[in-house]
Order: structure tokens, then C-alpha cells, then sequence
């Protein structure tokens, strides 16, 4: 049997990030000579409106799909999860994996002219860092970064890092010019709202309620890039309204749940839609309900395990046109860390009833054993509906809090001001993401999207410790199983289902892109059939 030292793997591993790097590079340049690509138009998305248009704060897709066209980062990533050129032209791995450089784009402006410079970066890894809900994990193992000249970022790590270079994406590291945002607090700063960025299009205008405004920025470093003139993204509070718009050709494009799933068998007829789940295998998507363990009796293992075999998963995915499959454990079935022997929730109404007597909330005259609120973010209402038809069965009474807005959702989740929740997540493929942001005891913020269900033990903590540093690709996945194990016994969450999450578009456009973050991309690449070819 062939046994392969930790140096070695590491060595294989650094030989194909360089090799890859060099073959995406060569396409890159051979498809900008050959390209022949129509240009103008303009694509109208169907979208959320967002908080704020900052992605080192974030606020989940509605913040980051917008501010993907506003931000660059240093790398995109494939249909592969192989990441290639976009700020950082080339990049070199120590043999150590501990140190990073990065070359960047000596073109590359943001939208006020000035250049994009290392120090720049620097300066954004310190936001990230202390601002993003994710940064203090992510990016907590780099030391410093250092700017030997204005086009070379360095960054050093005290010790191994893996998930690191799988971080560099506009969702959790988008480039902000340094001279911009150094001045005045970053939560509260004008340019959140009115954003001078370094991606494809540049903001021009945002009517509260109505619409946000991309230009395409004629300087932007990708020559002949974007394709499109512009893009609006609307805000249409109705979903049968953005059904129409989807049907009349009002509207060109949307993604992520914001047309009904029951809805989407009707579309699929429409000869000028493209219907598609292709892409987006990064952001993996899932339906999850949310525990506040501050609240009792939420504190209760019996309550929340009663709670889990209460869900009909199956009448769930039936309800979503099968758009869904059953969530089988904190981390999404795509995902390469999965671990595929956990035991399961079964819908078990009887069982849930049971273990509910155990804990001591007996059911009353009138057949309720206790009142909890029920938020659901907005478009989650149907599922919210559903979740609280299923609690009733078993004597749990649930009461909406319908949010008047995403920003009030995101309030109420960041402020802990919820006991169940039914949102929307993504485990983004990389477990130190989707399991360490969310589930230790140093992530407990009052942040979105980080561990604010106060959930908390030492041994997860332990072994996602040992986990983040591990390079040996099967210890690290032996590390997470058992992490995956703890959590699926004490639910600090109940994974509830896995979307398949799809894309819809106007034929009249092409270029979406489909590797594996999906809408979560500079849309550089999109582009109008009618538009015009040539200079």
C-alpha cells in the first residue's frame, strides 16, 4: 500500500494550484482574443432590497449580489471550486502554506480612477476582519499582510490555513478603496449606501422601495468588459407581481426563492424563460429553522428533538414543486464534507408528543402545551405557515412575526430578538464557513449569519479548532464528521431541506454564470442577443 507523507500531499497539492493557475490564465487571455460578444442593453433583476450595498458588513445575498457587481476580490472560482485570476493576476503558495502573494492588476481602477493598490487590500483584510460576521474565523489566522510594492500583497499565517484560499471572494473579501472608507465608522458610513467600488458597474442611483441603479464602468480592468450598458435591480414587494414581470418580460432575471417554487411549473411553459439549477453549488443554499437557546423552553434538548420530529419534510419539497430535498445533517449534501451516516429526524408526530410529556409541558384543557413566535425572513412566509401547522399537531402553538422588510429581519436576527426563525443559509462548500462561523462559542454575535442562537460546547469548539489547521484532507473531514455528529444530537439548529435553488432568465440574455457561486459573481460576463457586435 502507497502511504503519502503530510509533505508530500501538501507539495502535490501546491504543484496543481500553479499548474491550474497557469491553464486558467492561458484561456482567460486566448478567449479575450477570440471573443465576438454583442454589447449594450440593459437586464432588469428581480431582487431584495438590501440594508446597505457594503459586503464587509454583509446582509446575505440581497447585499452581496449587488455589491458583487460594485466590489471585486482577488479570486473567482470555477465550475470546479478552482479558483482563477480576477484582482490578483497570479499567485504563489510557500511550500509551508503559510505564506500567500499575491500579484495584482496593475489596470485595475476603482470607480472614482484611482488605482486598486496593495495597500488597499491590507486595509480591506482589517475591516473584513473585524466587521464581517465570518472575518475573525476566516481571516483570523493571518498574521499580517505585507505591501513590498503597490502591486504585491503578502499575507502571512502563523501556522497552515486550508480554507483560506477559498475565502477570497467578494462574499467574504471584497476590495474597498482605502482612502474612502479609512475616514468614520464603517456601520455607519455614507458610502455604505452610495458605494465607490472596483467591480463591472458602478452605483448611480438607489429609490428606496423601488430600485437600484449599475452602470457599466467604462474603465473597469477586463478589457471590453462588461457587456451590458446597465442594471437594474428591482424591488417588487409582491410575489405574484414578480411572477407577471417574469412572464411579460418586464423584468429579465432572478434567482434565490424570489418567484414561488409553486409558480415555477407555470414559468417553465413560457418559450422566452430559461429555467435552471445549475450553478450556485457554493452557496448551497438551505432552509433551516433557527433556535434562540436563550429562550425556554428552548433550552431543552427533549423540546427542540420533539420540535425536529414534528416537520414533515416530505409535504415540505411536495409544497416546493421538488425544488428541495430533505437536509440530512449540517452540512449540505453537495458539500465535500458531508458526512453521509448521521441519524436522522423522522417525521414522527407520536414520538414528538411523547418526548414533549417527558419534558414536563404537558398539554392543556385546550390542547396547547406552550406559545413560542415564529419569525420567517421575508418571502418565507408560506414556509412559515406550514412550520406552524405542524407545531399545532403536537400541542406547540406558534404566533408570526411577519418582517415588514429584510433589513428588520436581519435586525431582529442580529439583536438575538427571535425564538424560532425559518431563514434561509448557505455552508458555502467550506465547513470552517458553514460550521465554525455558526456553531462555536467565540462566533456568538450580534451579527447575522454567525451564532446567534447562543449555542455553545467545548468539544465542537475543540475539534473545530484542530480541524482549521489540519492538512491532511481525511483528518480534517474524520474532525468534522464527528463535529457534524455533536451537532446533529444537540440541534442548535434543525436543518429542515436543501434547495435546489434556480435560476430563471430571459432568453434574450446569455452569459449568466453558472460555476459554483452562481449570481454571486461579477456579471461582466452577461450579455444582451440584440445588442450590438463589434467596437
Amino acid at each position: 500500500m502507497k502511504i503519502e507523507t503530510r509533505s508530500t500531499m501538501k507539495n502535490i497539492f501546491l504543484t496543481r494550484i500553479i499548474l491550474l493557475t497557469i491553464l486558467v490564465l492561458i484561456n482567460s487571455q486566448a478567449l479575450a482574443q477570440t471573443e465576438k460578444v454583442p454589447r449594450g442593453g440593459t437586464l432588469k433583476i428581480v431582487h431584495a432590497e438590501p440594508p446597505h450595498l457594503n459586503p464587509v458588513l454583509v446582509g446575505g445575498p440581497a447585499v452581496v449580489i449587488p455589491a458583487c457587481q460594485i466590489f471585486a476580490s482577488l479570486l473567482q472560482f470555477d465550475e470546479n471550486f478552482r479558483p482563477r485570476p480576477y484582482l490578483a493576476k497570479k499567485w504563489e503558495i510557500s511550500p509551508d502554506g503559510r505564506t500567500y502573494t499575491f500579484h495584482l492588476e496593475k489596470g485595475a481602477t476603482f470607480h472614482d480612477g484611482k488605482a486598486i493598490t496593495s495597500a488597499d487590500v491590507a486595509f480591506s483584510l482589517e475591516l473584513v476582519k473585524k466587521n464581517h460576521p465570518m472575518g475573525e474565523l476566516i481571516f483570523g489566522a493571518i498574521e499580517k499582510v505585507e505591501t513590498p510594492d503597490a502591486y504585491t500583497a503578502i499575507f502571512k499565517l502563523p501556522h497552515p490555513f486550508p480554507a483560506y484560499l477559498a475565502a477570497n471572494h467578494p462574499y467574504f473579501f471584497p476590495i474597498l478603496p482605502k482612502d474612502i472608507y479609512s475616514e468614520g465608522e464603517i456601520r455607519r458610513h455614507p458610502a455604505n449606501v452610495k458605494p465607490i467600488g472596483s467591480g463591472p458597474f458602478k452605483f448611480v442611483e438607489w429609490k428606496k422601495g423601488q430600485y437600484l441603479i449599475l452602470d457599466r464602468y467604462q474603465d473597469f480592468f477586463r478589457k471590453g468588459r462588461p457587456y451590458l450598458d446597465r442594471i437594474i435591480m428591482e424591488f417588487i414587494a409582491d410575489a405574484a407581481s414578480r411572477t407577471i414581470a417574469l412572464e411579460t418580460g418586464a423584468v429579465h432575471l432572478t434567482w434565490g426563492g424570489r418567484i414561488p417554487l409553486s409558480d415555477i411549473p407555470r414559468l417553465e411553459k413560457m418559450p422566452h424563460l430559461v429555467i435552471t439549477t445549475k450553478g450556485n453549488e457554493a452557496i448551497g443554499t438551505r432552509g433551516i429553522l433557527q433556535i434562540n437557546h436563550r429562550k425556554p423552553p428552548l433550552d431543552n434538548l427533549k423540546v427542540r428533538k420533539a420540535i425536529a420530529h414534528s416537520i414533515d419534510k416530505n409535504f415540505f419539497i411536495d409544497f416546493l414543486s421538488g425544488y428541495a430535498r430533505p437536509a440530512a445533517g449540517p452540512l449540505r449534501y453537495t458539500n465535500p464534507f458531508h458526512n453521509p451516516n448521521l441519524p436522522q429526524y423522522e417525521y414522527d408526530p407520536a414520538k414528538a408528543n411523547q418526548m414533549l410529556d417527558e419534558a414536563g409541558f404537558k398539554k392543556g384543557t385546550d390542547g396547547n402545551r406552550f406559545t413560542l413566535s415564529l419569525s420567517f425572513y421575508p418571502g418565507g412566509k408560506p414556509g412559515g405557515e406550514f412550520l406552524r401547522t405542524q407545531l399545532r399537531k403536537v400541542g406547540i402553538q406558534a404566533t408570526l412575526r411577519p418582517p415588514p422588510d429584510y433589513a428588520t429581519w436581519v435586525g431582529r436576527i442580529s439583536n438575538w430578538e427571535y425564538e424560532l426563525d425559518w431563514a434561509p443559509v448557505g455552508d458555502f462548500a467550506e465547513p470552517v464557513i458553514a460550521i465554525d462561523s455558526v456553531f462555536t462559542s467565540k462566533n456568538i454575535k450580534k451579527i447575522p449569519w454567525t451564532n446567534t442562537m447562543g449555542y455553545s460546547n467545548p468539544e465542537v469548539d475543540r475539534l473545530c479548532s484542530e480541524a482549521r489547521v489540519e492538512l491532511n484532507l481525511e483528518k480534517r473531514k474524520k474532525l468534522y464528521n464527528r463535529v457534524q455528529e455533536i451537532l446533529m444530537d444537540e440541534l442548535p439548529v434543525i436543518w429542515v431541506i436543501d434547495f435546489e435553488m434556480p435560476t430563471l432568465y430571459n432568453k434574450d440574455f446569455d452569459g449568466i454564470p453558472m460555476d459554483v457561486w452562481g449570481m454571486l459573481n461579477p456579471l461582466d460576463t452577461v450579455f444582451w442577443r440584440k445588442g450590438k457586435v463589434g467596437p
